[in-house]
């Protein structure tokens, strides 16, 4: 399995633009024969807790079906980060877009204290399988908790996949946690950050992969877009950056 982190600088609050930005990129990985494309959290609108209701995706919403005809194509899974709006509240989600497959919704259930006045937590965990690997999707500040890395673990995820929007102090807090929950859980660690401006921050990228062993295999840079593919299989790594 090839999977595809896309180190994005989104559109703050401009969701046709960023529709565009993910096309492209997701257009380069189906060139490059990827799997799994994955996008940072809030991808689709940047991450802007104070504008997320105004910008906020219904679970069936049309605008979303793009990725799904992208996916049905070209055989690729797409992973997006979205507001999403339901009967509970807002939620900081993960759109999941798989080959002939019903289109997939994860909501972080772990919120750092600063989304409490804007957001409200999911209730379960997603595993998906992309080439019958299971996949278990983290959502930035629950990525950091031991507990969710253990949830993911005991449901039998083999791949930790962590779509964040991180400043320069929170990335260097996510490169002392992964490598540890990669060894205890002999799983692999893929993290996907955005870069530029968002909310209250500007996000330093540094997207990165770390193995089964808790070792980093390779990263991209804190402040060009681009992705980072890895091969599974032939363990073989292909970085583009802009």
């Amino acid at each position: 399995m090839k999977i595809c982190l896309a180190q994005i600088a989104p559109h703050r609050g401009n969701v046709q633009k960023n529709m565009e930005i993910h096309k492209k990129w997701i257009e380069r990985a189906i060139h490059e024969q990827a799997d799994l494309i994955a996008f940072p959290e809030l991808s689709l609108t940047g991450y802007e807790p104070q504008k997320s209701k105004a910008l906020a995706f219904s679970e069936h919403d049309e605008r979303l079906d793009l990725f799904k005809q992208l996916s049905d194509t070209y055989k690729i899974t797409i992973a997006i980060g979205v507001p999403t709006t339901s009967k509970t509240g807002l939620h900081i989600s993960m759109f999941i877009f798989q080959p002939q497959q019903e289109r997939k919704m994860y909501s972080k259930q772990h919120l750092h204290v600063d989304e409490l006045p804007f957001f409200t937590p999911g209730t379960e965990q997603l595993i998906f399988k992309v080439n019958q690997t299971p996949i278990a999707p983290a959502i930035c500040f629950e990525s950091l908790q031991n507990e969710h890395a253990e949830n993911a673990f005991d449901l039998g995820a083999a791949i930790y996949l962590a779509s964040v929007a991180k400043s320069e102090t929170g990335m260097k807090k996510a490169y002392a946690h992964y490598p540890k929950i990669a060894k205890k859980h002999a799983f692999p660690v893929a993290c996907v950050n955005n870069i530029g401006f968002c909310d209250n921050f500007y996000g330093t990228g540094q997207s990165a992969i770390w193995n089964e062993k808790g070792d980093l295999i390779a990263a991209l840079s804190k402040d060009q877009e681009g992705l980072l593919f890895y091969d599974f299989e032939n363990h073989s790594i292909r970085i583009i950056e802009v």
